[in-house]
């Protein structure tokens, strides 16, 4: 069975990730380029992890200019190795931090379980400006 590449729309995009627990999100930190994984939710069409207060993570996406975003990338994949298949999305947008208590309130309630140990009670979404996926298939 010949591989078929396909684009995804953004709502097959969308409806993937829904259905997925861990992402890697990738920004330029103090030291470079990092990628990390993180549990997340899609919450009205951000995506949505939990941090540390004071976490590397969480303080090397702050700007340090009040109403500044930071700019990241998020990937979502699922592979099965055994038959060469799979899908990848990507969501590029900027990484606002939850401060207002109301919002924050609202998201512990989404369910958002990091598999992580440890208090981690900082909220960042992900706004999205550009969402892309690809699809592996057999046929």
């Amino acid at each position: 069975m010949e591989p078929i590449l396909e684009d995804l729309t953004e709502a097959q995009s969308l409806h993937l990730i829904e259905q997925a627990e861990i992402g890697r999100i990738g920004f330029s930190g103090r030291y470079g380029p990092v990628v990390l994984p993180v549990n997340y939710k899609v919450v009205d069409g951000s995506v949505v992890f939990r941090t540390a207060v004071g976490s590397p993570l969480g303080e090397d996406l702050r700007t340090g200019i009040a109403d500044a975003e930071y700019k990241v990338a998020f990937e979502i994949d699922e592979i099965d190795s055994g038959s060469r298949t799979g899908w990848s999305v990507m969501i590029q947008g900027a990484a606002h931090h939850v401060d207002d208590e109301q919002e924050r309130a609202a998201l512990r309630t989404v369910g958002i379980v990091p598999w992580a140990g440890g208090e981690r009670e900082h909220f960042v979404r992900i706004n999205p400006t550009v969402i892309s996926g690809r699809r592996i298939r057999r046929a």
